[in-house]
């Protein structure tokens, strides 16, 4: 992909990439809905904030921010000391959706990153589903 047609510079680079990360963790603290995920997280979420930001930089095709300052993600295995099954992906990709319907103009773009975000959170469950009763 050219400079010009990455998702990074599709969602308007940094500048949107903070507000899509902000309006995530705006709704993870505050949608009854996103507890499980929630309560996973520090109090203060300042620091989730500023890492999934500038992971998500790099992701889409931006400046590599993360990868700068903490090395390789190995996302899957920075995940593993917290508990997530599909109920706490579900959860995640909640936020997330409804961040991007608000962040995001572009609903092309949107449906692409949905799927691959939808992936990603998949990945990083680490323990079985409760049987269903």
């Amino acid at each position: 992909m050219s400079e010009t047609t990455t998702h990074f510079s599709r969602i308007g680079g940094e500048p949107a990439v903070r507000r899509l990360v902000r309006r995530f963790y705006e709704l993870m603290d505050t949608l009854p809905e996103a507890y499980g995920i929630r309560k996973l997280h520090a109090a203060d979420l300042s620091s989730a904030e500023q890492k999934l930001f500038m992971f998500l930089c790099g992701w889409l095709g931006g400046p590599q921010l993360y990868v700068e300052k903490f090395g390789h993600p190995k996302l899957r295995a920075r995940h593993m000391p917290f508990p997530i099954g599909s109920e706490e992906a579900d959860q995640w990709m909640l936020c997330m959706r409804e961040a991007m319907a608000e962040v995001i103009e572009d609903a092309a773009l949107r449906a692409a990153l949905d799927k691959s975000l939808n992936d990603l959170a998949y990945h990083m469950r680490n323990r079985g589903d409760p049987p269903v009763a």
